[in-house]
């Protein structure tokens, strides 16, 4: 019990504190990072949202280092257009499903909370406007209470520990192997996607949950976290974004998170290998505690490596995540799926190139594969009832200045929906999906 209340008082201390930084003074047009550390945006990011060692080391310090402003406010925009290179619907009657294909449309726009309270308290907190569905909620939340331990030498602390308070698992990470903060880190709202499932741990719990954990760094080197989270329900309520349904309800208040890394920093190279995984319990019906469970297990595997110097700059990603589905009888028989024991694979790799922090490229490649579930895999997956899609992007980039960037993004898929050619039954081809996505990143 004393545990329990420890935990409860320790929420309540840090909403509290995202409270007081909710009074500050209206905004200036600058990011609020940037502003505190004195720096530019590029020492803390390869381009928003990839960090740089410096970034990283930011973040994991609890967004702590600088001065603290008395207007820790930030805000972003983005304008797109998509096109589609068959944007019929599957069922051959040839409408065209999304209005927002083919126009210019305003994206959408985010309110950022973030910067420095003391020297163990800070905060990253933002709020988005869906500028397609026309409405606003809380993003992406993670609140820190941070130590550091010095050594006899003046410098860096030999181990920065911390705990962090959020509503998304893996958005307090701090390398972009892992899914809250990985590539794409922007993709078009409005064009095809394979319905295919995430793994739980890759979005599926996105501000639907809130989790509370400790972490520790030693020397830039070994990293390690566990944390555990639970349905953001009643008074945690205020981190969740819409209603909670039968794929985001979690049992209980420990479902666990963890992640381990090592990394290594030397001249302009940087290197991280790790391993980060959850095991969860879904509710199969969120209104019914007496309904199935479904027992929900990612384990993944990441590595990144960068070479930052001027002119140049160059980034890669590695990620797999491995999510075993374990259901019980009544979940089975209440939902339609028909295996009682499901898998996914996620597997992504990324390589970007930057010159002079202005012009950029990146290829990508994405691939899931799982179990055939006649039950799960129906309409849009005919005849092979698989999940597997794969697709290669390839984006352009270029920043005239630091806090805008013009994007040009063509994604290309290989398969789709289980398949490559008539993969729903209907004769539509996996290409038939491809995507042309221009963007428009403004950030204040």
């Amino acid at each position: 019990m004393k545990s329990v209340r420890f935990v409860r008082h320790f929420v309540s201390g840090l909403m509290a504190f995202a409270a007081m930084l909710a009074v500050t003074a209206p905004a200036h047009a600058v990011p609020a990072f940037a502003r505190q550390t004195g720096q530019n945006c590029v020492a803390c990011h390869v381009s928003f949202p990839e960090l740089t060692p410096y970034g990283r080391y930011f973040k994991v310090s609890g967004y702590t280092l600088g001065e603290r402003q008395t207007i820790p406010l930030a805000m972003m925009g983005q304008v797109e257009y998509t096109k589609i290179k068959d944007n019929v619907t599957d069922d051959g009657t040839g409408s065209i499903p999304v209005t927002g294909v083919n126009q210019v449309k305003f994206t959408g726009a985010s309110l950022f909370l973030a910067g420095k309270a003391t020297d163990n308290l800070g905060a990253f907190v933002q709020w988005t406007y869906d500028g397609i569905g026309h409405h606003s909620n809380i993003d992406n939340t993670d609140l820190r209470a941070v130590g550091r331990i010095e050594g006899p030498a003046a410098g860096e602390p030999d181990l920065i520990y911390g705990m962090t308070l959020n509503n998304n698992p893996s958005v307090q990470d701090i390398w972009n192997g892992t899914p809250a903060f990985g590539f794409p880190f922007t993709s078009s709202p409005v064009a095809y996607k394979p319905a295919t499932p995430s793994a739980l741990i890759d979005g599926g719990l996105a501000q639907k949950a809130l989790g509370i954990g400790g972490y520790a760094f030693w020397h830039k080197s070994l990293y390690g976290e566990l944390s555990f989270y639970r349905a953001a329900t009643g008074p945690y309520g205020v981190l969740r974004a819409g209603q909670l349904d039968a794929a985001t309800r979690l049992k209980g208040d420990w479902n666990p998170y963890w992640r381990f890394a090592y990394n290594r920093e030397w001249d302009s190279h940087s290197l991280e290998v790790g391993t980060f995984g959850m095991k969860s319990k879904i509710y199969q019906n969120p209104t019914d505690p007496a309904s199935g469970i479904g027992t929900f297990t990612d384990i993944g595997l990441d590595a990144q490596y960068q070479f930052i110097t001027d002119p140049h700059v160059a980034t890669g990603q590695l990620t797999y995540i491995h999510e075993k589905q374990s259901l019980d009888d009544t979940y089975v028989m209440n939902s339609g799926v028909a295996n009682n024991n499901d898998s996914l694979k996620t597997f992504r790799a990324k390589g970007t190139y930057y010159f002079q922090r202005t012009y950029g490229a990146t290829v990508a490649y994405a691939k899931t594969s799982g179990t055939a579930d006649a039950g799960l895999y129906t309409t849009g997956f005919a005849p092979s009832n698989l999940p597997d899609s794969a697709s290669w992007t390839f984006e352009f980039n270029y920043l005239p200045v630091q806090n805008v960037r013009l994007m040009l993004q063509y994604v290309d898929y290989v398969k789709f929906n289980g398949g490559t050619t008539n993969y729903s039954g209907t004769g539509r081809n996996a290409k038939d999906n491809n995507t042309l996505f221009l963007n428009i990143w403004v950030s204040y």
